[in-house]
């Protein structure tokens, strides 16, 4: 007879994962920066962090979210990397 553990711990690592996952549902806020500006850009992305971690931060250490929680992050700091350089070259082009 071979006795399963883990199982549980498991179980409530997805039931946490569904509720960040439902905390990060929609929209998370706005943001605006300037593109010229790279303090202005780095704000941006440090209130986009916190606005993840406001939603979803308590839920950081469990296995499943934590490290989606990061991947998120990531994503919306390369967003508001590529939309500033495209909002600087369309200032260019303008120019």
């Amino acid at each position: 007879m071979f006795k399963i553990t883990g199982l549980d711990k498991l179980q409530r690592d997805l039931e946490e994962a569904q509720r960040a996952l439902g905390e990060l549902d929609g929209e998370l806020g706005t943001i605006n920066f300037n593109p010229h500006d790279p303090s202005s850009i780095e704000a941006a992305i440090q209130s986009v962090y916190c606005m993840v971690d406001e939603r979803a931060g308590q839920y950081a250490s469990n296995p499943v979210v934590g490290p989606m929680i990061e991947e998120m992050k990531e994503s919306y700091r390369e967003s508001i990397l590529q939309k500033a350089a495209e909002a600087r070259l369309q200032a260019d082009e303008d120019e």
